[in-house]
């Protein structure tokens, strides 16, 4: 296990990348940053053995390299508001620096832990022409951070978890303050996701460092284990193929693991896994929201809030994207996983989203909008078609889906005015909490959003 040192404090702007929008101290909550150092493994297939669709992969220790890190911490302040879980969050790196979700108020909310996770290389060092990872960002505060490559990455991230699990030396400096910890998450979000499905069918089998595991926007395939000096970039020139080819699901995620596995997937990784879906079991869930996308304009929004403030270039061509934020399903999978770890309590399992025979074609209704799966109250009572349903035919655009609003005369003809529409809202949001794909502090806030977006 590696070093602890921190909490880390001062540089360039006084605060860590990234850190959360929200004020953590009006939950109740600390926000610390540490390092981490030591010796990590690299791992590699085992000779002779199949990496195949079935996920049943087998990997070996290979090399060892110096590392050393940052995890960004969240924790109660009052150890009685701690709910025992902590979820540590592998971070995204695609768009050339970190991003994280640490503005979950089921996280704030809930008494969880959340630690988020720097292991891959491009979070400290960024991508070119304009670097953006941590020790340019930085680097007073991250300038002796260093990842040698991302082929470390799987084991940085088993001794993050086991540094703030139940078995820690928490006589030394504690990331989790003294926290009674009573399970460990790993959380990921798309290609965070694909490197925690290579976890789960390569790694997991003989490192419990984590108890459960949460894949968000999963594409259906596992990353590479050795990679050597080759960093993640989208925009890389080896990519030849079609942006619908890239996103199409290659592998099972394996079935005989003692900790559960959830997926929460928007329409868009619905149609990648079509090929890779799963039935749902005793340690596996698998969700699919209808009308949803990879990102949408309301992500896209908290994300320029947090670039304006920590001063990062990010994309600004979000016209016409997906509207559904599916952030409410990631609080969800939270609380479920909690639930299943601490009292056994499965999720509840939900609709998948239909397609046609044998195809990656959705079903849609006579608007569009795709049938089957979650239904939020803004495809239960919708004022727009929402879909992965591209607008250009780019890897960005793919991300980004469509959203087509109704005309005035439209949603007239739908609703009749204003109260009918928000009472139909309502009433929906309040199935979905019903069902659990939704916590009940949305239903006022989704509520509230649907007033201001009624057309005058």
């Amino acid at each position: 296990m590696g070093t602890i040192s921190g909490p880390v404090k001062g540089g360039k702007h006084g605060w860590p990348f990234a850190k959360s929008m929200l004020d953590v101290q009006s939950y109740g909550y600390d926000e610390e940053e540490y390092f981490i150092e030591g010796d990590a493994r690299s791992y590699r297939q085992v000779e002779g053995s199949d990496w195949g669709r079935d996920g049943f992969w087998k990997a070996e220790p290979h090399q060892t390299a110096a590392y050393k890190t940052r995890m960004l911490v969240y924790r109660p302040a009052d150890p009685e508001k701690f709910n025992g879980t902590v979820i540590v969050t592998w971070n995204n790196v695609t768009a050339g620096y970190e991003l994280f979700g640490s503005d979950s108020l089921e996280i704030f909310e809930g008494g969880y832990g959340l630690v988020c996770a720097s292991v891959q290389r491009v979070g400290v060092e960024g991508l070119p022409p304009v670097k953006q990872g941590l020790a340019a960002w930085d680097p007073e505060r991250y300038g002796s951070l260093a990842i040698p490559s991302d082929d470390y990455s799987y084991d940085i991230f088993s001794q993050i978890g086991a540094a703030v699990g139940p078995k820690r030396d928490s006589s030394v400096s504690d990331p989790m303050g003294g926290l009674d910890v009573k399970n460990v998450i790993a959380q990921g979000a798309s290609q965070s996701a694909g490197r925690l499905g290579t976890y789960v069918n390569a790694i997991a089998p003989f490192d419990r460092s984590f108890d459960g595991f949460i894949l968000s926007i999963y594409f259906g395939r596992g990353t590479p284990l050795q990679v050597g000096d080759e960093l993640v970039n989208i925009n890389n020139a080896q990519y030849n193929d079609s942006p619908e080819d890239r996103l199409r699901g290659a592998n099972l995620l394996r079935n005989d693991l003692d900790q559960p596995v959830f997926i929460v997937n928007s329409e868009l990784e619905a149609i990648a896994c079509y090929g890779v879906r799963q039935p749902d079991t005793n340690k596996l869930r698998w969700w699919e929201s209808a009308g949803t996308c990879h990102v949408s304009q309301q992500s896209r929004e908290a994300r320029k809030l947090m670039a304006d403030r920590d001063k990062l270039i990010t994309p600004s061509d979000d016209q016409g994207i997906n509207a559904i934020p599916i952030g409410p399903l990631y609080d969800s999978a939270f609380y479920h996983m909690h639930c299943w770890l601490s009292e056994g309590v499965a999720p509840p399992i939900q609709p998948r989203i239909e397609f046609e025979d044998s195809s990656r074609t959705i079903v849609r209704d006579e608007d569009g909008i795709a049938k089957g799966g979650i239904r939020l109250p803004q495809v239960e009572a919708p004022l727009a078609v929402n879909s992965a349903i591209p607008l250009k035919p780019d890897i960005f655009a793919y991300l980004g889906g469509s959203c087509h609003p109704f005309s005035n005369e439209q949603v007239v003809a739908r609703y009749g005015d204003r109260v009918s529409f928000l009472d139909k809202f309502e009433s929906s949001a309040k199935s979905a909490v019903a069902d659990g794909v939704l916590r009940p502090r949305e239903v006022l806030r989704l509520t509230k959003e649907a007033k201001e977006i009624w057309p005058e």
